[in-house]
């Protein structure tokens, strides 16, 4: 069977060698015929040399006459041998060590290297090659390279012809494994090997357990018994809302019957719990790199951003099917332009970092958003990462450099824009009133000073036209009028009035967030976007009129060599992709501006597609075990990780497309296999060590701990504290004083301090609607491993380091809410023993044995001695801040003093100076278990 796919016209005499599973030998062609008539110099040449010179010379030595550098063009032999405008020959032909040209691709001439970035630079293969072809005369062909001259396939690997809108067909020597390019053969649909499965567990048959079972069968694994009742529902819940069960739920359900419904009907409470899409929503961000700050030297808030952090969350608890998710957030507004949803679904494009002044250069910026683009929706999709195709065709995978630029073409007529959409019924607009008139202060202060600043100049300049007899500035004569920006104004002064220009456009933008506009896109020609600008409204209809960035193939991917143009297409290594021929197929992508997205979006949510459901399953999987049945989420290809169930993956894909890609029902579908309800103890845990060390067959459920926003949400509900309201603009929490206060630079100037907000139920929300400054973290969850913003997080780690135990021991959070828990138990207990117990039930959800009893009640007693004899000093909260800059236009550092708007309305969490010393003995007790592994580990 051979699959047909696009080919880079660039290298038209390439094609991308492509292996599926059945082995196929090359008919002869009239083309095989041909081949006798060439010499092993010409094969030489058309199979090493002139792909070579494409790739790395061409860009800037082969372009159109009035374009090319150094005078120096290689389209002929001639051309090629005479040099350029140093008027020396370029090859002396038969002698490569006395050319100019040899001198400068093996850099042994100083004086010039080529190619000029050592990125691109020949290796020893490529340079011995050029060697030879000198020596043995330069010959040149402008004839196609036969398909019979190409390597023939060995016995593990296959040949596919690949055509490119209607070009004749071509060859590569390339070829790849079967194993490897796995993800581009079509979905199959294995049989469930229910012989796998034992006699015993015929009344349990489950389809992912005949699979797992049959990897374990090979092994001589056994897999563990059912995990007792209260594991299971801590597990379940964690898994589908991020947050622990409360005590009556875990009561309620280990008083039901030990059976399939009483679990089943667990999951589907679960999965109809509003937290459910927070959860979801937590993974997806990671994957898509949102926050809501742009980043970069300009990290100022994108105040609209979390209404499609919201869009997420709603998505999710809709359960909207797959397919659908995903066309909306590529193409919701080319999908139905008057849907508010649609609008902001679309923010998918705008979610990573990115930042555009007046002092950038716009095709410079232009190109990283695309090239931005491009990835991100090849690795949150595709599970594949094009960015090694934008400078060659990608060494590993069957991604041509063509393919990468026609990706990029569908985006190109993307452009920025902040559009009206009105605040919709179900979104969370309900703290804006007393957000904005804080924010309106802090710009009325701020002008203020400004305004004393300028008086204090008036002044001074009315001082000097009175001592030099002039009336007013127009009186003065241009060569004597003195500078009337900052006149007599101090240098500190000075430096003040820019600081406080900078702090009031910062504010400013603030005001934007509570305007309705959606953090969206257009399609269009360029609009000169400046991501500074606080809004970025979408231009009149005129303005929208016009022809699409044309995309061109950049050599080397700088943007200085563009070569070919491409048009609109999508991955030609997916069966029947770039039919340009028939224009009714399911991958046509249209040449206009309108469309693009939209087309590339539905040939990317079908069931054609072999890569996408195969990568959204796989999410899945991993947020229940860990880790996914391809361990690399992002990364499908060769250099990523192969299936460990390769039958199981595609399996659970074609079950998924065909119960309306629900992603609720596959959460069901995983969650009932025995697989997932079993123990994390082994049976023969030295059996597994040698056999399945990684736990990848499954023979035991994988022990993982908890995320950094679990810790701090669990904490949060075990307390009482949480406030579990939904939506809205992103909250700002306590965090760590000295990070909090530490400058955050702003182009220049420092952006205001990060204050958090005054009232315990406005900081106390989910950690998912923290505002997330790309430039800016919480500590405590940076430690514990919450990815960064500027790259897509396919699966987080879970590293054990040191600063962990720092962040969750000494850390004031965790001291916080030990205090705010031991407060909650002593007001419901009666005695020491019981509010052990009750500590141990909260966080642990069991009671203590008798020895940790014992243990617990002497270190209570102990810090009730202790606390009793050393009272808290009260730590007032900081009032200001001391800043230090350097002036950019003397060099001179200069300091001044922030001041901090948390006066007396600021109401803190509990501290120790409000609690008596029974309490603070009891948040010892607290502090520790919140600190141990059993309360951090879901097993």
């Amino acid at each position: 069977m051979c699959i047909l796919f696009s080919l880079p016209a660039i290298k038209r005499f390439f094609c991308i060698i492509l292996c599926t599973t059945i082995m196929i030998q090359l008919t002869p062609s009239p083309a095989d015929a041909a081949d006798s008539k060439l010499s092993p110099q010409e094969k030489f040449y058309l199979q090493k040399i002139r792909p070579l010179l494409e790739q790395k010379c061409l860009g800037c030595h082969g372009k159109t006459p009035d374009d090319i550098k150094g005078e120096y063009t290689m389209l002929t032999r001639e051309a090629l041998i005479k040099g350029g405008e140093s008027g020396e020959a370029a090859i002396i032909v038969g002698k490569p060590e006395e050319s100019p040209f040899w001198n400068a691709v093996t850099w042994n001439d100083d004086s010039i290297q080529m190619p000029p970035q050592e990125r691109n630079r020949l290796n020893a293969e490529q340079v011995t090659d050029l060697k030879q072809w000198i020596s043995d005369g330069a010959v040149w062909s402008d004839r196609e390279l036969p398909s019979s001259t190409s390597k023939p396939a060995d016995s593990d690997s296959q040949m596919v012809m690949s055509t490119s809108g209607g070009q004749s067909p071509t060859w590569t020597a390339r070829t790849y494994q079967p194993e490897d390019v796995w993800a581009y053969q079509p979905i199959q649909r294995p049989s469930v090997p229910w012989q796998a499965l034992s006699t015993k567990q015929a009344s349990k048959r489950h389809p992912i357990d005949a699979f797992i079972q049959q990897k374990l069968k090979q092994k001589k694994l056994i897999p563990s018994q059912s995990a007792e009742r209260k594991t299971l529902i801590r597990r379940a819940t964690y898994d589908l809302t991020g947050l622990p069960p409360t005590l009556k739920e875990i009561d309620e359900f280990q008083k039901q019957p030990n059976n399939k419904e009483a679990w089943s009907n667990l999951i589907e409470r679960l999965l109809k719990s509003p937290h459910y899409g927070e959860q979801m929503a937590q993974m997806w961000i990671d994957v898509v790199r949102y926050a809501d700050t742009s980043g970069f030297a300009n990290d100022y808030e994108r105040p609209n951003a979390w209404r499609y952090r919201d869009y997420l969350v709603r998505s999710f608890n809709a359960d909207k099917p797959y397919d659908r998710f995903i066309t909306e957030q590529l193409a919701g507004d080319e999908l139905d332009p008057q849907d508010p949803e649609m609008l902001i679904a679309v923010g998918f494009l705008r979610s990573g970092p990115w930042e555009h002044t007046g002092m950038s250069v716009a095709a410079v910026t232009r190109q990283l958003f695309l090239d931005d683009v491009t990835q991100s929706v090849g690795v949150t999709f595709l599970a594949h990462s094009f960015r090694c195709a934008k400078c060659h065709d990608h060494k590993f995978d069957p991604v041509p450099t063509r393919d990468y630029y026609r990706i990029q073409a569908v985006f190109a007529p993307v452009q920025f824009a902040d559009r009206k959409v009105p605040y919709q019924s179900y979104e969370n607009i309900s703290g804006f009133k007393n957000m904005k008139v804080r924010t309106e202060k802090l710009i009325k202060e701020t002008r203020e000073a400004q305004n004393q600043f300028s008086q204090k100049s008036k002044k001074a300049i009315s001082k000097w036209l009175k001592e030099n007899g002039y009336k007013n500035l127009k009186d003065v004569p241009a060569d004597k009028r003195p500078p009337v920006r900052w006149f007599g104004l101090t240098e500190l002064e000075k430096s003040l009035v820019k600081i406080n220009n900078k702090r009031i456009s910062y504010f400013e933008r603030e005001l934007k967030r509570y305007k309705s506009y959606a953090f969206s896109v257009y399609n269009g020609p360029p609009n000169n976007y400046r991501s500074t600008q606080a809004v970025n409204l979408l231009p009149d209809l005129k303005k929208q009129q016009g022809e699409a960035q044309q995309i061109f193939i950049l050599a080397g991917g700088a943007i200085t060599a563009p070569t070919q143009k491409v048009t609109p297409g999508v991955l030609s290594a997916v069966a029947g992709s770039n039919n340009s021929q028939d224009p009714t197929a399911w991958n046509t992508i249209p040449q206009s501006s309108e469309g693009r997205r939209l087309a590339f979006a539905r040939w990317v949510a079908s069931s054609n597609n072999t890569l996408t459901a195969r990568v959204i399953v796989n999410r899945i999987w991993q947020t229940h075990f860990g880790t996914g049945l391809v361990a690399t989420p992002n990364n499908f290809g060769q250099k990523g990780e192969k299936p460990s169930h390769p039958e199981l993956l595609d399996w659970l894909a074609t079950w998924f497309m065909d119960h309306g890609w629900s992603i609720k029902k596959l959460h069901h579908l995983i969650m009932t296999s025995n697989a997932y309800q079993q123990s994390s103890h082994p049976i023969d845990q030295e059996m597994v060590k040698t056999q399945d060390p990684n736990n990848r067959l499954l023979s035991h459920f994988p022990t993982r701990r908890m995320t950094a926003e679990q810790i701090r949400d669990s904490l949060l509900s075990i307390t009482g504290e949480m406030n579990s309201e939904m939506g809205g603009p992103g909250v700002f929490p306590e965090i760590n004083w000295e990070v909090a206060l530490q400058p955050r630079h702003i182009m220049g100037s420092v952006a205001p301090a990060y204050q958090p907000m005054p009232l315990p139920k406005q900081r106390n929300r989910r950690t998912l609607y923290a505002f997330r400054y790309r430039t800016l973290s919480d500590p405590m969850l940076e430690v514990f491993n919450r990815p960064g913003s500027e790259s897509s997080c396919e699966r987080r780690d879970e590293t054990t380091v040191t600063p962990q135990a720092f962040a969750l021991f000494n850390g004031q959070f965790t001291h916080d809410r030990a205090i705010a828990l031991a407060k909650k138990i002593n007001q419901e207990t009666k005695s020491d023993t019981e509010a052990i117990n009750q500590v141990f039930q909260q966080l642990v959800l069991r009671t203590p044995d008798t020895k940790e009893s014992q243990l617990a009640l002497k270190h209570v007693k102990e810090m009730k001695d202790y606390h009793q004899a050393h009272p808290p000093e009260k730590v007032d909260l900081p009032r200001n801040v001391k800043r230090e800059m350097i002036e950019e236009l003397t060099g001179e550092s200069f300091a001044w003093t922030e001041k901090l708007d948390l006066t007396d309305n600021y109401v803190q969490d509990l501290k120790p100076w409000n609690v008596d010393a029974e309490t603070r003995a009891l948040a010892e007790l607290c502090l520790v278990l919140m600190n141990s592994n059993e309360f951090i580990y879901l097993r």
